[in-house]
């Protein structure tokens, strides 16, 4: 019975090490621009945690991190070097593997790490010369991966740490100033220092739109333009539409979204002249510059009048003591029904 109950052990034991080696993988994934500390906490997480995880576990891992941008080089090499099985998407996709890892891995791992070599999709001159003299030589150097392999580490120690935090910081100072000299002559789509919807705004919006829950778009609204209920409320109650066309246009909001919230809030930008919406007419004739300075005036003149931000909602408990606060946000696609005492917009 011991043994049984053993048997049945290990793989819940297995299972945990997986979930704890993707959880890892993961979180290091989601970092942009991994500090000092996490690099050198990844490195040494790494390697114990793949070795104590199923053979499952280890190419799932493997396929995640061949796609990260940012891998220390020491595990990178390490990944690399393990049996083709695992180190194939790693060898044939990630960029983390510099000229002379490469030529290190072909001719310390074998032939079948030369071809996944191969495979990639740019190779340098001194790798692709390395690639061919290690084929003319393979049958007079068939000993060579025994004697390398003794030379090379496996697991990352503390030196490849560094250099991986060391090259980190240089990449990092190479994006900044390259940002910094991008200012002299901007891209259109550099948006660097504007007011942006984020995924988040952006999608309760659109739902909000949908359902045409006029309050809670005012809501979302005012909370992306860090203004009061006011403006929002004030931006919304321009029957045309344009005041909001406006305000999404200055905010860089995907255009399919924003004629869909348009031609959902007012009724009549949805009527077509020569097979094109109203709101795609409006929504083309805005200049996006033009609407994000308008949009920051807008704000301004907004302080000025309430430097208290309001953020609270729209049918709060104490909105009954503001007389001035109105009562409907009324739109061409609304109707209006009594809801304990006050009108709710549908």
């Amino acid at each position: 019975m011991t043994n049984e109950f053993r048997d049945l052990e290990r793989p819940q034991a297995m299972r945990k090490k997986d979930v704890v080696l993707m959880a890892t993988v993961t979180s290091f994934e989601s970092l942009p621009y991994p500090s000092r500390s996490e690099l050198r906490q990844f490195a040494e997480l790494f390697a114990p945690l793949f070795s104590a995880s199923s053979e499952e576990a280890r190419r799932d891992a493997v396929a995640a991190l061949s796609q990260c941008k940012t891998v220390p080089p020491a595990v990178a090499f390490f990944i690399a070097s393990q049996p083709i099985a695992v180190a194939a998407p790693f060898l044939t996709s990630s960029t983390c593997l510099s000229d002379d890892a490469l030529i290190a891995i072909a001719r310390t791992q074998g032939e079948a790490h030369a071809r996944a070599i191969v495979r990639r999709e740019a190779l340098s001159p001194t790798v692709i010369d390395a690639l061919v003299g290690l084929r003319h030589d393979r049958t007079k150097r068939s000993d060579a991966p025994e004697n390398l392999e003794a030379l090379l580490p496996r697991r990352p120690t503390p030196e490849m740490v560094d250099e991986a935090e060391r090259n980190t910081r240089d990449e990092l100072l190479r994006n900044r100033i390259k940002a910094l000299a991008g200012h002299v002559d901007r891209p259109a789509a550099d948006r660097l220092g504007l007011r942006n919807l984020s995924p988040i705004q952006e999608a309760l919006l659109v739902r909000f739109a949908r359902n045409r829950e006029t309050g809670l778009f005012a809501t979302v609204l005012a909370d992306t333009l860090s203004a009061s209920h006011w403006l929002s409320e004030r931006i919304m109650l321009d029957i045309s539409g344009q005041q909001l066309a406006a305000t999404l246009k200055g905010l860089a909001m995907e255009t399919e979204d924003a004629l869909f919230i348009l031609q959902r809030l007012y009724d009549h930008l949805g009527a077509e002249q020569d097979g094109v919406t109203r709101a795609a007419a409006l929504w083309d004739a805005l200049d996006e510059d033009e609407c994000g300075k308008r949009v920051e005036a807008w704000r301004r003149a907004d302080s000025y009048t309430y430097p208290e931000q309001q953020h609270q909602p729209m049918f709060a408990d104490n909105r009954a003591e503001d007389s001035r606060q109105p009562r409907v946000i009324r739109t061409t696609a609304s109707a209006r029904k009594p809801l304990n005492g006050l009108y709710r917009v549908r």
